[in-house]
């Protein structure tokens, strides 16, 4: 059985164009949505907030759960588990971005399917599939909170 890494995804539509970032893994430079690891003591929305701002400097409210996705590289020991959400821009703050990402770009969705090559997993293409199909499940479906904090 393999580890699992819970991550965090956030898709983010400003004028039919989407979110993503543009950053070095390895020696390659892929496209990923703004994402990263769920840290302990955060909610997976506070995740979600947080990983945008801070890979793309953009401040976004979360609207919809997009999905669940599993994701079992052959080349890793592991897996992810990512959480996708759909969210809202609202204001770019002037910082620098994590190491490693080289930049926030807005693409069209033909422009991400043309650049399918560069895409940091399937799970990009599939997150933005599912929204432009109108997936969407209420927020109210985490349940979160429960435990030390809730």
């Amino acid at each position: 059985m393999r580890d699992v890494h819970v991550t965090v995804a956030t898709v983010v539509v400003r004028d039919g164009r989407f979110l993503l970032v543009e950053e070095v893994v390895g020696s390659r430079t892929v496209l990923n949505q703004p994402a990263g690891h769920w840290e302990a003591g955060e909610t997976l929305l506070e995740a979600a907030v947080r990983e945008t701002l801070e890979e793309t400097a953009w401040e976004v409210e979360p609207t919809a759960l997009l999905g669940t996705y599993s994701y079992q590289p052959d080349d890793l020991a592991y897996g992810f588990l990512r959480f996708a959400f759909l969210a809202e821009p609202r204001r770019q703050h002037e910082r620098a971005l994590d190491p490693g990402i080289l930049r926030a770009v807005w693409l069209t969705p033909a422009e991400l399917r043309a650049s399918a090559a560069r895409h940091r997993s399937p799970m990009v293409q599939r997150c933005v599939e599912d929204a432009l199909a109108g997936r969407r499940f209420p927020l109210s479906v985490l349940n979160e909170g429960l435990g030390a904090r809730g």
